[in-house]
């Protein structure tokens, strides 16, 4: 099937690309519409040796993912990977009722953003974990809300966004 089909993307290629018909000014549209499509699509219609390259780079590829175990397998038409993804530290916001609102929504729509889940930990009233907090995150009570990941403070919206940009967060969160 796969050789039929290069065959036909072969052809379709030198139709698109072969200076014949350029002469007609409705012909030159169409093709050089085509050709914009094919590059927008990742050149899908492409000579015969480009189409042998791709195909032998896909199938040194499927070796070496059976070769290191990496990789997905398919089941009734669902693929399913077969790589263990890394389980990320857990994510915890302290907070405090009232205080910050727009800031914790906002620390919160950014960990959503990375599908990440946080648990929320209300420390009004709670001196102790208020305590924590504060020592912790060398911080001030005005700031909170503030993210800590394991046991590490990372701090509030800003330098969660900081550490996220820097790659600090993902070596929290997964190590390393």
């Amino acid at each position: 099937m796969a050789p039929m089909l290069d065959q036909v993307r072969h052809a379709l290629y030198r139709a698109i690309t072969s200076p014949t018909g350029d002469s007609l000014l409705p012909v030159r549209v169409q093709k050089d519409l085509a050709r914009r499509l094919n590059l927008a699509l990742g050149s899908p219609l492409a000579p015969r040796e480009e189409l042998a390259k791709r195909r032998a780079a896909r199938e040194r590829l499927k070796s070496l993912r059976r070769a290191n175990g990496h990789g997905a397998t398919r089941t009734n038409g669902v693929t399913h990977s077969t790589e263990k993804k890394a389980e990320a530290a857990p994510v915890m916001v302290y907070f405090e009722k009232d205080r910050n609102a727009r800031e914790l929504g906002r620390i919160e729509e950014a960990l959503a953003a990375k599908s990440l889940a946080c648990k929320l930990l209300d420390v009004t009233g709670d001196e102790a974990a208020l305590d924590f907090v504060l020592r912790e995150a060398h911080c001030e009570k005005d700031e909170l809300p503030i993210v800590f990941v394991g046991g590490s403070a990372i701090g509030g919206f800003r330098k969660l966004v900081e550490a996220d940009v820097s790659g600090e967060l993902a070596k929290a969160l997964y190590g390393g």
